[in-house]
């Protein structure tokens, strides 16, 4: 294969995600600033699982109680916690009527902590929408009657929406933004809205929102008990129950720092990919989409600027392409411009902690995450939660 045909085939590969990133505008909008008139909105349960969140547990509580124009109640939920966060949970719960708290039973095995705490706190939940939200997310406030009002528009059964992304960190400012870009760049959204098929499930665990009874009919967060991707299992466990799950633009409604240093960057991000890209089959596909459009073309351009192969304008187009990409959803999800500028760098680390994870895999290593290791042994009915 020539140069030249390189070029040709880099171009394509960096067309498909930026036209796709265009498409999508039309389908993933912020959820609606009002609910229709005369209509009103069900109550919401905001639940937050909360293992050795001292510090954002009280910032994110005291986004969700600024909220109005909807009743909701915040459940809290202690995960055998180390730190100061039950004695938060309890000043949180003493100072306003509308939050409670209750502590998790032991982990029991072949579940994931999260997605346990989760199903706890679905079990202690009032109201007809359940809103899971994870310690480090803020609210803004109106969040809580746009989404439920999305849900109205929609009707969808689950909805998520990706928080505008805090970045701080070198690292975080090259990885993070690669949220969007990957959900807009390759799901096809017209098709994800109006087919329910599990291909085109998608969704951010950091902020989901359900109906109680749609969540009990999909069997919920035991559905997917031993994942450690609710981002992507989730929505999969509530299409393959015929329900209709969603996606919205959180980033005016929603917040949240991810990761607080580039280790936690590298290992967050390679705990749950052997869930998504990092399988045999599916990495192969991606390291040629994401490299071939991402990385390729400008290396292309850079033979061709140095005078050691023919004229690629091909390539240089692509890399326009790579860069437009970028910069269009630096503007939109107010992301650094410099990430959007290193594209190719970010995308060859994000590359790495994929093939990374899946040489994990291959070698039955265990991901490790908030003191807990995972894969754990076969499952077991959960124990009931402990309410106060």
């Amino acid at each position: 294969m020539n140069l030249a045909t390189l070029a040709l085939i880099s171009l394509i590969l960096a067309a498909i995600p930026l036209a796709l990133h265009l498409l999508n505008w039309l389908i993933y909008r912020p959820p609606p600033r009002f609910a229709p008139s005369g209509t009103r909105l069900p109550a919401l349960s905001v639940l937050i699982p909360a293992r050795n969140e001292a510090a954002n547990l009280e910032a994110a509580v005291d986004s969700v109680l600024a909220n109005s124009g909807v009743d909701f109640e915040v459940v809290l939920l202690d995960d055998q916690s180390t730190d100061a966060t039950p004695e938060i949970m309890r000043r949180l719960a003493a100072r306003d009527p509308r939050v409670r708290t209750a502590s998790a039973p032991r982990l029991p095995a072949g579940w994931c902590g999260k997605q346990h705490a989760c199903h706890v706190l679905s079990t202690l939940a009032r109201h007809p929408l359940l809103v899971f939200m994870d310690a480090d997310v803020r609210l803004a406030p109106d969040a809580l009657g746009r989404m439920a009002a999305f849900m109205g528009r929609h009707r969808a059964d689950l909805a998520s929406g990706v928080p505008r992304q805090i970045t701080e960190t070198w690292l975080e400012r090259l990885l993070i933004p690669l949220v969007h870009f990957v959900l807009l760049g390759y799901l096809p959204m017209f098709f994800a809205r109006w087919f329910r098929w599990q291909a085109f499930a998608a969704g951010c665990g950091q902020l989901f929102i359900a109906r109680a009874e749609a969540y009990r009919r999909a069997g919920g967060h035991a559905a997917i008990r031993a994942t450690l991707h609710d981002g992507l299992k989730l929505p999969r466990a509530f299409r393959r129950a015929g329900l209709r799950t969603d996606l919205f633009d959180a980033t005016p409604v929603a917040s949240c720092r991810m990761y607080q240093s580039a280790g936690e960057v590298w290992n967050g991000l390679a705990k749950n990919a052997s869930e998504g890209m990092a399988t045999p089959v599916a990495i192969g596909i991606w390291t040629i989409l994401l490299a071939g459009g991402q990385v390729l073309p400008f290396f292309l351009s850079a033979v061709a600027l140095a005078g050691w192969g023919p004229d690629l304008g091909q390539a240089m187009i692509a890399a326009a392409c790579a860069i437009a990409t970028r910069l269009i959803g630096a503007w939109r999800f107010r992301q650094p411009i410099l990430s959007a500028l290193l594209q190719p760098l970010g995308i060859t680390l994000f590359l790495a902690i994929q093939w990374t994870a899946l040489l994990r895999s291959l070698r039955r290593q265990p991901a490790s995450w908030r003191g807990r290791s995972y894969p754990i042994e076969p499952s077991r009915p959960a124990a009931s939660p402990k309410a106060t």
